[in-house]
């Protein structure tokens, strides 16, 4: 059974920084691409950033250079580093995989957790 849970969504003001994780299990985790999303009241879901197996990056432009997106496949965990936030990055962000590893394919989501930046 696949697993992903996120965490360390919080509250932060302008300007701060926050690290979400992701843990996974239930499938092999080093073939898979990984993606973190982000969803706001009234928004379509975003796909915030994503990485291959091979280590490949690709970000939305609203987070690039702000963001980073890293895996340790030994662990199978992912982490989205975000930094000099800003309110509109406020949202329901998402932890997502694709086990077919092409990065288009997410089957497989967490549950989510809320990160809420205020000005």
């Amino acid at each position: 059974q696949v697993q992903l849970v996120e965490s360390g969504g919080g509250s932060v003001q302008a300007g701060g920084s926050l690290t979400l994780s992701c843990a996974a299990s239930g499938y092999t985790y080093w073939r898979s691409c990984m993606g973190w999303f982000r969803q706001a009241p009234g928004k379509e879901r975003e796909r915030v950033a994503s990485i291959d197996r091979y280590g490949g990056t690709t970000y939305a432009d609203s987070v690039n250079g702000r963001f980073t997106i890293s895996r340790d496949n030994a662990k199978a965990t992912l982490t989205l580093q975000m930094n000099t936030l800003k309110p509109e990055d406020t949202a329901m962000y998402y932890c997502a995989a694709d086990s077919g590893g092409l990065c288009y394919g997410f089957g497989y989501w967490g549950q989510g957790t809320q990160v809420t930046v205020s000005s």
